[in-house]
């Protein structure tokens, strides 16, 4: 095996190419740019070639780095399997899914999005919540298996990623008791006189919420929105507000936060995507969670 160059700094590079730039690869990392561009240096030095050159405000490959891309991403995949191998060597065979969960999805949706593959012998389930962009990223690295979220992945030849509709669920609008019969008198119109719970612009149900405000003429006493959806209907559930939910899972909402469904989305809902690393899944447990 060759010792020309460091793996490290093809680690880092590596880094680099999949964030776009030095500056957020050296955020991802933990590290100084100044620290991360040297590195990369040191690699350009080791290879005789140069992997990035300037592109607008960012970064691009060059050929060189194009085919160096391809071959860490090898390198690095055969390398996150390393201790998962080790440990089974020793250990009873586990069927292992690693899954990244955007966190402006409701956590009863995701059950049930998982509710495939929850039966299988010996399954070892690993749920990572994050940032949309993050779990990407962990994603092309291989340390997930697959990304529920709200949207598909952004186009970027970068980021070879694929995204697999697994389903849609109409809303519905949910209040405390304290506030149900109010905000059932005269719905939607209520919402500008009660105060409203939503989602923050980061989840892609957000603008779908303004233009149904909108078209409906109603101006919303918005007092509250969150990035994390668990989070939001525990301050509902504790009287702060009226608030949008998957209206399929409604009787889940009244048993566990004890708030009630007040009317119908007409017509809202949130779609749900399995992001995954390849056009043709070949991850089995991948596999079960799309539709037939």
């Amino acid at each position: 095996m060759s010792l020309d160059f460091s793996y490290r700094h093809l680690y880092y590079f590596w880094a680099v190419a999949k964030e776009g730039g030095m500056a957020r690869a050296a955020a991802r990392l933990g590290m100084a740019v100044q620290t991360v561009s040297a590195q990369v240096r040191e690699l350009e030095r080791a290879l005789g070639q140069q992997l990035l050159k300037p592109a607008g405000r960012g970064l691009a490959l060059t050929d060189a780095g194009q085919a160096a891309l391809h071959q860490a991403e090898q390198i690095f995949a055969l390398g996150a399997q390393l201790p998962d191998l080790v440990r089974d060597a020793v250990a009873a065979p586990q069927v292992r899914l690693a899954v990244g969960i955007g966190d402006g999805l409701s956590k009863l949706v995701v059950q049930r999005l998982l509710q495939p593959v929850l039966a299988t012998p010996r399954l070892r389930l690993l749920c990572h919540e994050d940032e949309f962009d993050r779990l990407l990223t962990d994603l092309a690295l291989h340390r997930l298996d697959v990304v529920l979220s709200d949207r598909p992945a952004p186009v970027n030849r970068n980021l070879r990623v694929y995204s697999h509709p697994v389903g849609t669920a109409p809303l519905a609008w949910y209040a405390p008791p304290a506030l149900h019969a109010r905000a059932a008198a005269g719905f939607p119109h209520s919402l500008a006189e009660l105060p409203v719970l939503l989602p923050t612009g980061h989840a892609a149900l957000r603008p779908r919420l303004d233009a149904w405000f909108e078209r409906r003429g109603v101006l919303p006493r918005i007092v509250g929105e969150f990035e994390d959806s668990a989070l939001l209907v525990t301050f509902a559930a504790a009287g702060m507000g009226v608030f949008p939910a998957p209206g399929d899972i409604a009787d889940e909402l009244h048993s566990r936060y004890g708030v009630q469904r007040v009317a119908d989305g007409d017509g809202l809902e949130e779609q749900f995507f399995a992001i995954a690393t390849e056009k043709k899944v070949l991850h089995p447990l991948v596999q079960r969670l799309l539709p037939a």
